[in-house]
Order: C-alpha cells, then structure tokens, then sequence
C-alpha cells in the first residue's frame, strides 16, 4: 500500500477551517466563525457567499453533486444527491449552488420513524445546514451536516437535540462560572468515542443467514478456543487487518477524523479505534462516518465489520466509550481537578453536578444506551451492568468523604513506581484506578460511560448527559445567585449534594450478585435490564419536565422516541425471530435429519455383516439427536406462535414486555438445542460456518 503524506491528506477533504480562511472574505469569515462560536444567527448575503465557495472547493476537488447529510430516528445516516447542474441557454449546463440550496432542503419526511409526529400523507420535511459542523465530499458528493425537522417543526433527528442539549449546557455553565469571576464565550462538550467492532471473511459471512440479516449469529456452538488465552488482546495486528487498518486510517483522516489509536481486542477477530476528542456534535458526525466507512474498506480488503453489540455468544461484545467532558473556549477542561483537588472548589462544583446528574437521571442514562443488541452485552464480558454507578477512584472518594465529614483531607504523595529493572524509567502511579465494570468512571479529567452499544449513535447518550448536567447547574446557579456568602454556602451545596447522593457512588466490583442486592435493596438504585424494562420511564414526569424544560425535546418529540425505540426493539427481535424459524425449518433440521439418516444406514450395515457390532456412537448419536429435533421443532413451533402473538398487541409497551417475556426465551431455548445438535452432527452435514471459523476466518 502506498504511503500517504498525512499532514498533506489530513482534511483534505473538508470544507474546514483552513479552507474557509483562505477562500472567503474577512468579513464574511469572521461572520460565519462568530456563528459557528457563539451560536448568532447566519446572516442570508454570508450564506449565499459560503455556498459559491463551497460548490468552487467541491468541484475543483471532483464532486458533481452535493447533498444534505442527516442523522434521522434510524440509527444511520441519510443522504438524498442532486447534481450541481443547472440547463443554460445554448443547450449546455452551468454548475451551480445557492445560499438556499445550502440551508434548507426538503427531504420526505413521511418514511423515516417519527413516532406518530407525521403521517404517511404528511410527507414534507426540512433539512437545515449545521455550520458548527464542517461540509465533506464523500463518494464525488458534497456533503452538508444538517438538522432534520417535520413541516410542522418537530425534530425528526439525532442533531437537532443533541444542539438543543448543548446549547442548555452552555447557557447553565456560563452562569455558574460567573459565579467564580469567569467570563467565557461558550462551555462546550466534547467527546472521544472508542469504537469496538469484529472483522470476518465475507466468503464465510455470505453463508451466514442470521449475520446477513440481523448483524448476529442466532445459531453457534462455541470452539473449542475462544477468548480465555487473552492472547488476541493488544497482540500482533496479522497483516490483512495491518492493511484494512491503514486504509481506514487514510479514509478518515482525509475526512478530517482524529483516528488516534488502534489495536486487537479482547475477543477473536475483535479489534478497536480511538479518535481524539472532538466537540460533541462533531464527533458524533464523525462517529457516524466512522462506521460507515469501517464497513465500506472491509468489503474492499474482502471482509465485513460487525459493528453489532454482542454478535457472538460467549465471548466479548463490542461497545463504544464515551468519553465526556466539558471545556470552555479558553481551553479549560472543567473536570481538571488540578494539583490540588480538595482546593479546587470549582471543580469539586462540576464534579458534584455531575454525579447528582447521573443520580437523579440514572434511568434516563440507561434507555439511552437501550437497544435490542445492547440489552445482550450489558452485564459481562468487561461490559457494564444495567445498574448504573459512577467509579470516581480512591483519591477523589476520599476528598469527597472528607468534605461529607468536614474533616481536613491528607493527600497521599504520588507513588513512584519501580519495577526492578535498572535500565527502565520511573513513572509515577496515577491517583485512580480503572474499573471495566463500571458504567460511570472519572479518568482522570473526564468521564468515560462504558454502556454504550458499538452500533449507537454516540448523540443519544450525549443528549441525556448534557441535559442532565445542564438542569443540575441550573439548580445551582439559582442557587448560589441569591446566596450573601457565596462561599460558605458553595461548602455547603457540595457537601449536601455528597450526602444526597453518595449512594451512586461505587467503586467496587459491578459483576457481583451481592452488588446488584446492595444497589437495588439497599441504595435504591434502578436494573433496568432490558430495553422494555428502561425505554417507558423516558415518560416518567421527572424525565419529561426535565427535557422539556431545558428546551431539549417537546412533549410531542419525548412520546415520539419513546414508541420509536420501542417499536425499533420489537421488530429487531421480530427479525430475529423470523430469521431462527427459516434457518430451522429450511437448513438446520433437514441437515439433522439427513446425518440420521447416514447414520441408521451405516448402523444398519454393520449389523448386517456381524451381529457382534455393537455401533455405541451411532446409536447413543442417533438417540440423542432424535430427541434433540423432536424439541427443535417443538421450541420452534412456540417461537412461531409466540410471534405470530406479538400481532394481537395494540399498545407498543405491552408488545414489547411480550417480546421480552416470551419470544426472546424462546429464542434462547430453540438455540440451546440446535447448538447441542452441531456438536453432534457431522460438519459435512452441517449447514452453516462453524464459530470457529467465523472467529478465526480472517489469516
């Protein structure tokens, strides 16, 4: 593979800051940089004067067409092209692209989800341009960032709340360092999400019914090697993925994507990359894009990304880490404890915000990160539990112990760390810990939030976080505005905010049953195991008052994404269903069937030349898997019925607790048997690709 320049391709394909200096005028550049910063309202004649230096960039750079690139109620991407051609009067065509083109488009908006927000004959829809997030050219079109919103203005996206969200943060952490004699232009969020995804061969993957249809395999008998050597993590990169690696990395990088870090996962064919921080409506483009292109390379290099939660049984499934923080335009990272943290009571203010935040809207941090495949992850494997805590290590918890007490706090000295080899550096040792089953944890000057699933849009999680930090800091902006001494009483909203909710506070093991007793008899907190358990309580009055009030959602749009998500759960395990039926009923039993049948006719054979063969493995083999297809069918024949049940339902919630409650356990039953069978069954007769050489297909 051919070596890239990266300085000279990173960007290069983006309309991005340097672009826009070089091309546009002072006047208009200072314009459009004062919208992108400080959220003014976009001048028409500045707009009309970006979109003649857009489309020039574009077309110099090989696009013919340009779009609006949106994030609707979907979970991926939509883009609907139009050429930059325009008929001029000697029968040739000019190539133009006007301000208008530029902010608005109008998609249909009739067959995306919307949650009852529009009906079918209610098709017209609106996309606005984002400028806080820069246009690219992808596939020989000019992309645009938009917003997606209904004729009648609700949001029928991702984007819209996330800005929404943003946007309240911003307002609340700029009252609450004015407090401190701070004044800032804007409070920003950033994020950096770590993407985890698998890699197969597709020759393997196309004789997969289950992964083509639904990203999982339904249907596996584990090999006899997995994960548990821990050999694969961090090991040597083989030299197909090296490839893959590198021209996802180019790809990226001329998009303008800070891929930073890669290396093998923990499970077989499992791999990782980390981008470095962007602000939070970037990186979610960016993520999006992310994924995108990860499954596009593959194909290139002759395999497929599973960017799937959990798509195979018994060993680790893919997550994506969000790590949160909020920085203001001066560059200070609000979670920076400092040298001294106890003394650092801004800090200490923002920390407290946020672990309120998690406490009081745990439910809502849960059905953010709810989905069919996630609800298979969650809970092992180095994935978090359902029960959400927040991991701050022992040196914080310590300070925060001794506030609670109004004890003075003794530091502990930084720990030189020797490993007994002369020639090898000293280092210090890092004031906290890392806690895998924590859903929560401080790092350091962040918050990593581990639940996310793999295939997600990072904007979900992020919206309810902002929000949350956003209502809580308002709390204490009103708070302390109207306080005489605003110390003593800044001391005393922390120390009682500590003493409310120190029961989110955990650093312990998350995989323990006796933690699940603690948290939910004891602390209080919420399991909400699955995404029927967690989607209802978005309608809670608390979360709704909340999100309504920060000006994040309408009523409208709250109740739109509650039955969205939940109809998105229904038919995902629908598919599933519908999937295992025909894998059952067209491949697997027929492929049972016929090894019985090779099986009685060699039994019968070697009887036949001596009455002194015994044929134990033939007999014992053929006893068991006749008994093993009499419960296949049996379980899919209830899996058929409970699926065919799942239509009597009017009301999405009781559809999906019957989802929950009877098709997804007959799911799991229906597969315990048919895996049993695969380990009986001839591989000559068996139907599909084994784990074994999904798991280890790629050399």
């Amino acid at each position: 593979m051919e070596k890239q320049n990266v300085p000279e391709i990173f960007g290069s394909l983006v309309f991005d800051d340097r672009v826009m200096r070089a091309r546009l005028s002072d006047k208009i550049y200072k314009s459009l940089r004062k919208t992108i910063d400080e959220n003014v309202k976009l001048d028409d004649d500045v707009a009309e004067a970006v979109a003649v230096e857009m489309r020039d960039w574009a077309i110099e750079n090989g696009a013919t067409h340009f779009t609006h690139w949106f994030q609707p109620l979907t979970g991926v991407t939509a883009e609907k092209h139009d050429s930059f051609i325009t008929p001029s009067p000697d029968g040739g065509v000019l190539m133009e692209f006007s301000g208008k083109e530029l902010i608005k488009g109008e998609p249909d908006a009739s067959s995306f989800p919307s949650g009852g927000l529009r009906a079918t004959f209610e098709a017209r829809g609106y996309t606005a341009w984002d400028p806080t997030s820069y246009a690219f050219i992808k596939d020989h079109t000019l992309c645009i960032p938009t917003a997606f919103c209904s004729y009648s203005g609700e949001a029928l996206d991702k984007k819209t709340p996330l800005l929404r969200s943003m946007q309240a943060l911003d307002r609340e952490a700029k009252r609450v360092l004015k407090l401190f004699g701070k004044e800032v232009k804007y409070v920003r969020t950033s994020v950096g999400p770590e993407q985890e995804y698998f890699l197969i061969d597709k020759e393997v993957f196309d004789k997969r019914p289950d992964l083509i249809y639904t990203g999982r395999t339904l249907f596996g008998a584990m090999p006899p090697k997995g994960q548990e050597l821990d050999d694969h993590y961090f090991g040597v990169i083989k030299p197909r993925v090296t490839e893959f690696m590198e021209d996802l990395n180019n790809e990226l990088w001329k998009l303008g994507i800070l891929a930073k870090t890669e290396h093998n996962e923990v499970a077989p064919a499992q791999h990782e990359l980390a981008p470095i921080f962007s602000t939070t409506n970037v990186a979610t483009d960016n993520n999006q894009l992310t994924m995108e292109i990860m499954q596009k390379v593959a194909r290139k290099h002759g395999m497929v990304c599973l960017l799937h939660e959990k798509p195979f049984a018994g060993v680790n499934g893919s997550g994506k880490h969000n790590n949160w923080s909020m920085a203001t335009d001066t560059g200070v990272n609000l979670l920076s404890p400092g040298d001294t943290p106890y003394e650092n009571a801004q800090f200490l203010l923002f920390l407290t915000a946020v672990i309120e935040a998690v406490d009081e809207y745990q439910d809502l941090l849960r059905l953010s990160v709810a989905t069919a495949g996630n609800d298979h992850r969650l809970g092992a494997n180095e994935a978090p539990p359902a029960i959400i805590s927040i991991f701050l290590g022992d040196e914080l918890s310590a300070i925060l112990e001794a506030i609670k007490e109004d004890k003075p706090y003794v530091g502990a000295e930084k720990v030189q760390m020797k490993l007994g080899v002369h020639s090898i550096p000293r280092f210090s040792k890092d004031s906290t810990d890392r806690n895998r089953t924590s859903p929560f944890a401080f790092t350091g000057n962040k918050f990593e939030f581990r639940s996310l699933g793999s295939a997600n849009s990072i904007a979900c999680c992020n919206i309810m976080l902002n929000a949350a930090v956003a209502d809580t800091l308002k709390k204490y902006a009103d708070e302390l505005e109207k306080a005489e001494d605003f110390e003593t009483s800044l001391h005393e909203l922390i120390k009682r905010v500590i003493i409310k909710h120190e029961r989110i506070l955990f650093n312990g093991n998350g995989y323990g049953e006796e933690w699940v007793k603690e948290a939910v008899e004891v602390r209080g907190l919420s399991n909400l195991r699955t995404t029927a358990d967690a989607m209802p309580h978005l309608l809670d009055k608390k979360n709704m008052d909340m999100l309504i009030g920060e000006k994040v959602f309408t009523e409208a749009e709250i109740q739109s994404r509650c039955e969205i998500m939940l109809e998105n759960y229904c038919k995902t395990v629908n598919i599933e269903g519908h999937t295992m039926v025909e894998m059952v009923r067209k491949d697997y039993l027929p492929a049972i069937e016929g090894y019985l049948y090779s099986l009685a006719k060699t039994t019968s054979l070697m009887k036949s030349v001596s009455d002194k063969v015994k044929c134990n493995y033939e007999v014992s083999t053929m006893e068991r898997l006749s008994e093993l297809t009499d419960y296949i069918l049996e379980s899919v024949e209830k899996l058929e019925a409970s699926l065919e049940d799942l239509k009597s339902y009017d009301d999405i919630i009781k559809t999906s607790e019957a989802v929950r409650d009877k098709v997804l356990p007959d799911m799991e039953k229906l597969r315990g048997y048919v895996d049993e069978a695969e380990m009986l069954t001839s591989e000559r007769y068996w139907p599909f690709p084994s784990y074994g050489k999904l798991l280890f297909s790629v050399n």
